[in-house]
């Protein structure tokens, strides 16, 4: 069954303007299925038959001779040889909407893309299934907590229950593990991890040892929603820290993992300057980290941090959507133990979030905002605590509860 994707309205719009259309994205996000729905028509080639990969890589230049554009081509990454025939063709042709590509290993196929066809290609991220794809919500809309944002939002909702929430977060947002009943959790994830060392981990960084850098996922999992630690990780997994910085920048590559950045500007002298770490697919993260149900994981230790992670995961998706590669997401933290979960920093304004898993907000939970405005030359909007509340309410002057829903 295929849930239609926000990603197709910018895909359209990123056909019309450049020759060729990527779209990136971790390993079972639906990336194929939603180009093929999209363009049922074209031909479409996919570089894990090993036969059309051995082509493209002997004979770049009569590949596209035996299969010309418009197409679609899945797992560009396998072959880089191809580039700059894509560029050669786009060039010569001048049409928009030629190739419409696909990969998962952004790594090196960012490198490959940088040196060929610059103003050439449109650079898309897929994420996971969102909560809006899910509940088949037509906004599009970037999540931003003020009244137009929160107004638009609030004439399409979809009903969700406390136990469903932590269903999701447990099976996380692939879609062959949201879409498939029969789909067994924990065979899914370790054969996603596998596929994974061995197809993606070999190629991008040629890790010698598969069971340390498991060891290392793991770590990197267990360290969700926290502030990032490299030689916490490096012990974790045996190896030296710039091992670990190196691996750690494959899984940032693979779209496995998201690094949100603190907030700070040259007025602000005590802020904390290392980045947060998320595992974007809560699923994925749950098998690594050895939660066994989504009761088990809702009442554990790590929930608080869980939940945190899928939301902001949520609003990550909501930028993706629409093209935004780089959204303005942001942390606050200092040294005097002042913390505002999240920040998003729109037309020099700053929209202070909180996350929590609960379903009874507090006025002290927002407290931290206050920081913000003790900052000179800084605007604060209107902010807002994301939790597991069923409505829309004032909190404190203009920050409000926000329900998941709302995300």
């Amino acid at each position: 069954m295929y849930i239609k994707r926000h990603l197709e309205k910018t895909l359209a719009k990123a056909e019309a303007m450049f020759g060729a259309v990527l779209v990136a994205g971790s390993r079972q996000v639906g990336k194929t299925t939603l180009l093929r729905n999209v363009k049922p028509d074209l031909p479409y080639i996919t570089l894990d038959d090993p036969i059309m990969l051995t082509s493209a890589r002997t004979e770049p230049g009569t590949f596209f001779k035996a299969s010309p554009p418009p197409l679609v081509l899945d797992e560009i990454q396998y072959a880089p040889e191809l580039f700059p025939q894509i560029k050669m063709l786009i060039d010569t042709k001048g049409q928009k909407g030629q190739f419409f590509l696909s990969g998962s290993q952004q790594y090196q196929m960012m490198k490959n893309v940088s040196e060929s066809l610059v103003g050439r290609i449109g650079i898309l991220n897929l994420y996971g299934l969102s909560l809006r794809e899910l509940g088949g919500i037509d906004c599009d809309l970037p999540f931003v907590p003020d009244s137009d944002y929160l107004d638009e939002r609030k004439k399409s909702l979809a009903p969700l229950e406390y136990n469903a929430v932590w269903a999701l977060i447990h099976r996380g947002s692939m879609p062959a593990m949201v879409t498939g009943n029969d789909m067994d959790w924990q065979l899914f994830h370790a054969a996603y991890v596998r596929t994974y060392l061995e197809r993606d981990v070999r190629d991008l960084a040629q890790v010698g040892d598969e069971v340390k850098f498991l060891k290392f996922m793991t770590a990197a999992a267990a360290m969700t929603g926290q502030l990032l630690n490299h030689s916490s990780l490096a012990r974790d997994a045996g190896v030296s820290q710039p091992t670990a910085e190196r691996w750690l920048s494959v899984l940032c590559a693979s779209n496995l993992v998201y690094l949100l950045q603190p907030y700070h500007n040259n007025v602000i002298k005590r802020a904390v300057k290392t980045p947060k770490i998320y595992f974007l697919d809560t699923g994925l993260a749950a098998y690594l980290t050895r939660w066994s149900s989504p009761e088990v994981l809702a009442n554990g230790a790590m929930a608080g941090a869980f939940f945190e992670t899928f939301v902001l995961a949520e609003i990550l998706k909501s930028y993706a959507n629409r093209g935004i590669l780089d959204p303005p997401l942001y942390f606050y933290r200092d040294k005097e133990q002042n913390e505002i979960d999240l920040l998003i920093n729109r037309d020099q304004t700053l929209y202070p979030l909180e996350i929590k898993k609960y379903a009874d907000p507090q006025a002290a939970d927002v407290k931290a905002f206050g920081v913000l405005d003790r900052i000179s030359g800084v605007k604060r909007g209107p902010g807002g605590l994301i939790c597991l509340y069923d409505r829309v309410l004032p909190l404190a002057g203009e920050d409000m509860v926000i329900p998941l829903t709302y995300v």
